[in-house]
């Protein structure tokens, strides 16, 4: 799973549709969120690993889904970051820039979700 190839796939599936700043914040947001599933879930830690990205607009708003395989080293949290840390920042920055977030976890794995206004 690249990064890099989840942005240029969710910056051309929105482009047109979102104001450039959102959609900015919202590439972001989704390249924090790939990256955290694929180094803190069996995602990335298995041969096979699936990483899944979801996108939905609807009216005044875009919600972004991010599944990977899920991890038994616990739930996403929210970790503030000190200046001079390296990471660390993936869900502080969802948690500052998102309208509002959540994870579950199922059978099939663990799911970060995010929504932006989209103005």
């Amino acid at each position: 799973m690249s990064v890099s190839r989840v942005r240029e796939w969710a910056r051309g599936s929105l482009s047109g549709h979102l104001p450039a700043p959102v959609l900015e914040d919202l590439l972001l947001l989704l390249s924090e969120l790939v990256t955290n599933a694929v180094v803190h879930s069996d995602s990335g830690r298995t041969a096979g690993g699936r990483v899944t990205v979801r996108l939905a607009m609807s009216p005044g708003a875009v919600r972004v889904e991010v599944t990977d395989d899920g991890s038994a080293a616990g739930v996403p949290a929210v970790q503030v970051p000190e200046p001079e840390d390296d990471g660390g920042r993936g869900l502080w920055l969802v948690d500052l820039l998102a309208t509002e977030w959540g994870h579950h976890r199922d059978e099939a794995g663990g799911s970060v979700w995010f929504r932006l206004s989209d103005h």
